[in-house]
C-alpha cells in the first residue's frame, strides 16, 4: 500500500510531537530527581514533610516519562522499533549481569567499597546508547 505525502507528513509531525514531550518529560523526571535528592540535605535539613512529597512528584513524573516513552516507541517505524528494542534488551541483559556481579564483588570481598547504582546506570545508559549506533548501522 503506497503512502501519501500528507500521511508520511502526518506521521513526521507525530513523530516530532513525540520526540518533544519526551524530552520534555526526561527534563522535568531529571530536575525532580535532583530534587528529591539534594533538597533534602542542602534545602530543607530532611523534613519529611518536604522529603515524602518531593519523592512522590519524583515518582509521578517518572511514570508520566514512561508514558512518553512508550508513546515514542509505538510511534516508530518497524524498524526503528527493531533497533530500541535490540538496545534496550542488550541494556538489560547488561545491567542484570554486571550489576548483580558488581554487587558480588563487594559481598566477596574483591572490593572494598560499596557499589552504587549510579554506575550501574551509567552503564545501562552507555549500552542503550551503543545498541542504538550499532542498529543504526546494521539495518541503514
Amino acid at each position: 500500500m503506497e503512502h501519501t505525502k500528507t500521511e508520511l507528513q502526518d506521521w513526521e509531525d507525530q513523530k516530532k510531537e513525540n520526540i518533544k514531550h519526551l524530552k520534555l518529560w526526561v527534563g522535568l523526571w531529571c530536575l525532580s530527581m535532583m530534587l528529591a535528592a539534594f533538597g533534602p540535605k542542602y534545602m530543607w535539613d530532611y523534613n519529611m514533610l518536604l522529603t515524602v512529597p518531593a519523592i512522590l512528584l519524583n515518582l509521578g513524573i517518572g511514570f508520566k516519562m514512561l508514558v512518553w516513552n512508550k508513546r515514542y516507541l509505538l510511534g516508530l517505524d518497524e524498524f526503528q522499533r527493531k533497533i530500541q528494542l535490540e538496545a534496550m534488551a542488550w541494556s538489560l541483559g547488561v545491567g542484570l549481569v554486571v550489576g548483580l556481579n558488581y554487587e558480588l564483588l563487594e559481598d566477596v570481598k574483591l572490593i572494598s567499597f560499596q557499589p552504587e547504582i549510579p554506575h550501574l546506570v551509567i552503564l545501562m545508559a552507555l549500552t542503550v546508547f551503543i545498541g542504538i549506533i550499532a542498529g543504526n548501522r546494521r539495518y541503514q
